[in-house]
């Protein structure tokens, strides 16, 4: 099938475009390359530089006969979120309209979101969190993706469409880049490659640091692939189920990096931060049949090996 990646230049896009070819499809990619990378981009993919809000975007239904849409080009970033609202709005929610509107009237089959579990379901009364867990939406960018989720509902209902949402825990791994305070482990890895110490954010009674589920960015692209033939209409956490603290990451990484000498320093509470998250993925193992292959550890072994090559 054809399948259209938004954001398909970009750590995660990129990966699942990857995992699209290698399961035999034909995929599209439109990214604007505002944080996606030429690099990243599959020598098979046919791509268009392109904004998902432009009008230009009816040009390449217009073009490609487009089967599945899978959406990943996002302000990705909850601290720009909250310093401008208004274009993260602009960004996560007039362009998923744009491309539901599109999909609707080219008669697209299958719209694949790639939403947040984080930022959706953390500091909930249950981890690892389900599902149907109350919502917290403390942030712009939470608010977009939750209202996105509700749009795909609305245009399942009034026009037909099939959606698969996947709420996803702490992606990492090759090709993610440290920007600013979104990411720890490429931030944390940048930083130890560098010989630059760290900043450990924490509040008083987490020392460690508040905790976080991590994903390896290649089990998340077989969530995708999967998703191409399971899970209609469905909204399934894509996770471990793990918490691991903040120092706990450092200390894997320095592991990884066979660097222990640059410091993890310190660095008081961040106003905001969640103390606790983790993903309940019951669902994704009974619709998806999925399950993450790669344990922590490891993931970052390979994630410095790609690092390392790349520097």
């Amino acid at each position: 099938m054809k399948i259209l990646v938004t954001g398909g230049a970009g750590f995660i896009g990129s990966n699942v475009v990857d995992a699209y070819i290698a399961a035999g499809h034909d995929v599209v990619v439109v990214d604007n390359l505002e944080s996606g990378q030429l690099k990243n981009l599959n020598p098979k993919a046919k791509f268009y530089l392109m904004d998902v809000r432009s009008s230009d975007l009816r040009k390449v239904f217009e073009l490609e006969n487009i089967d599945v849409v899978n959406h990943h080009a996002a302000q990705k970033s909850v601290p720009h979120s909250v310093e401008d609202p208004v274009l993260d709005a602009e960004i996560n929610i007039l362009g998923i309209l744009n491309l539901l509107e599109l999909s609707v009237e080219f008669g697209v089959k299958r719209f694949i979101f790639s939403s947040t579990g984080g930022a959706l379901l953390g500091d909930a009364d249950v981890i690892p969190t389900p599902e149907d867990s109350p919502v917290q939406t403390i942030s712009p960018y939470a608010i977009t993706k939750y209202t996105s989720e509700k749009y795909l509902d609305f245009y399942r209902i009034t026009h037909g469409l099939t959606y698969v949402v996947l709420r996803y825990a702490n992606v990492y791994g090759p090709r993610q880049i440290a920007e600013g305070e979104c990411g720890v482990t490429p931030i944390f890895l940048d930083n130890l490659l560098n010989n630059r110490p760290s900043k450990l954010y924490a509040y008083s009674d987490m020392p460690d640091g508040c905790t976080r589920d991590y994903v390896y960015v290649g089990d998340v692209a077989r969530a995708n692939v999967l998703a191409l033939e399971k899970g209609d209409n469905t909204i399934i956490n894509i996770g471990t189920g793990i918490e691991v603290s903040t120092a706990q990451v450092y200390r894997y990484l320095q592991e990884a990096a066979g660097k222990y000498d640059v410091p993890l320093v310190p660095a008081g509470e961040r106003v905001g931060d969640l103390r606790r998250s983790a993903l309940d993925i019951t669902r994704a193992r009974e619709v998806l049949g999925w399950e993450p292959k790669v344990d922590f550890p490891t993931g970052l072994k390979e994630t410095v090996a790609y690092f390392t090559k790349e520097s």
